[in-house]
């Protein structure tokens, strides 16, 4: 007899939070420093702060902010402010973490793909945990649920139209890295992250 899963308490979901923020803000830390972009919100917040000279994180905040009415009608209230607050917790640990952590050398090829790998197993924590960072991932975690097309699937159609619009602001060589790079993201994403399996509560 299969047994339902006990809910995550508050410490775990804080711990979470914690884990799953840190490592996305360490992927976009490493990323920035590269040159390089990513899907989702976070990519199109990268971009922008590229094409227009502002702070990331300020931006990465901005951009989210029409998706919280989508996804405080579609996924509730709980998911809408447990994704606020990883929203806000990365967009302040993207601008600190540039601080104290400096790259003497980064291998723009590796580095892509250990870009999407943090960046991937960072948003699988927030996902098992009822969150994500806003934007795409809330149309793409909706859609997952009323159609059980993958949240993966659904972010990497999101990111070919992103680094299409790349090769405008960003040399063609770094927009291929990056797409390497969010492959492998997404690719995590839909292997762990299924509706067949484990997605949390």
């Amino acid at each position: 007899m299969t047994q339902t899963p006990a809910p995550h308490t508050h410490l775990e979901d804080a711990q979470a939070f914690v884990l799953g923020t840190a490592m996305c803000a360490l992927g976009v830390t490493m990323l920035t420093h590269l040159g390089l972009v990513t899907g989702q919100t976070a990519g199109l917040a990268v971009l922008l702060s590229y094409a227009t000279g502002l702070s990331f994180g300020i931006v990465f905040f901005a951009v989210n902010l029409p998706f919280y009415w989508l996804a405080w009608v579609k996924m509730g209230p709980r998911f809408t402010i447990k994704s606020f607050v990883c929203v806000a917790a990365v967009s302040v640990m993207a601008e600190m973490f540039p601080r104290w952590i400096v790259f003497d050398q980064l291998d723009p090829v590796l580095g892509a793909l250990l870009i999407g790998a943090v960046i991937g197993l960072g948003l699988i924590v927030l996902f098992r945990h009822g969150a994500s960072l806003g934007g795409i991932g809330v149309l793409a975690l909706l859609l997952q649920e009323k159609t059980g097309f993958r949240a993966g699937y659904t972010q990497l159609i999101f990111d070919l139209c992103l680094f299409a619009a790349a090769f405008a602001v960003i040399a063609p060589r770094l927009v291929l890295f990056s797409l390497g790079g969010a492959v492998v993201a997404n690719l995590i994403i839909a292997t762990n992250h299924r509706p067949d399996r484990y997605t949390g509560r």
